[in-house]
């Protein structure tokens, strides 16, 4: 997995790409700060997609997306927890031969 970069230097290395002046390549840019092809391509897009210029699905919205999954994930263990409680109880009824009266 490639390295991650601070939030900070994400957000300077954006705000010299969007503000760069006429004889500054995005090339350039990503030789002076050390990043990717790539990675700048990437964190372009991504900014366009969070300030709504470009369809997609936001940053706020895929962290929203990765929690509803994670809470699923719990709430389906634990479902399965409680449905093999209620079998296991239900059968120690039955071999206890408690009929219930």
């Amino acid at each position: 997995m490639p390295k991650a970069f601070p939030k900070e230097f994400k957000a300077d290395v954006l705000g010299v790409a969007n503000n760069r002046g006429p004889g500054t390549s995005i090339e350039q840019i990503e030789k002076d700060f050390g990043v990717s092809t790539s990675c700048l391509q990437r964190w372009l897009k991504q900014e366009a997609v969070d300030d709504g210029i470009q369809p997609g699905v936001s940053t706020a919205e895929a962290a929203e997306n990765r929690e509803l999954r994670r809470r699923n994930r719990l709430l389906e263990q634990e479902n399965d927890v409680l449905r093999r409680a209620a079998a296991y109880l239900s059968q120690a009824n039955l071999k206890l031969g408690g009929s219930p009266e």
